[in-house]
């Protein structure tokens, strides 16, 4: 254990998360993902007991999100539901990024079949133990450092 890092981060995650570069994007995902098939040889790794509430907030903590870019996160749009729509889960998860966010910024939906797209180019895959379906998000790393000198 060490000071200051949530204990729900795991060694390799922490490791995973040092690893990433700018716009690297993370994927955390509920427990039903199709992880191994749409990582295809790319890291993946597993945090059975948490929530997705309890891994974003986690996760957050240490990893920046991108500052340059409008959706610096997406989540899996429901199927068959109207535009807009999101589960309680969601709205959960969403409020907790938001406190993350230039306020220009927003969470963007991400139809199912583009988001397993976007997952396939992710840097790795994050298994939680969240049971409801449609609960994936991905996050895209900014960068920690000084403004630019002139």
């Amino acid at each position: 254990m060490l000071k200051g890092i949530p204990p729900l981060l795991t060694p390799e995650l922490l490791k995973i998360m040092m690893e990433m570069g700018h716009d690297d994007a993370l994927v955390l995902a509920d427990a039903n993902f199709t992880a191994m098939s749409i990582a295809a040889g790319k890291p993946v790794i597993r945090l059975p007991c948490s929530s997705m509430a309890q891994a974003v907030a986690a996760v957050t903590t240490l990893l920046p999100l991108a500052t340059d870019v409008t959706h610096p996160a997406g989540f899996m749009a429901v199927s068959n539901q109207p535009e807009g729509y999101c589960s309680a889960m969601q709205r959960e998860v969403i409020a907790l990024l938001s406190t993350q966010m230039l306020p220009n910024q927003s969470v963007e939906p991400v139809e199912r079949y583009a988001f397993y797209d976007r997952a396939r180019a992710a840097y790795a895959i994050v298994l939680t133990g969240e049971k409801q379906p449609f609960g994936n998000f991905i996050l895209r790393k900014g960068v920690i450092g000084e403004n630019l000198r002139p």
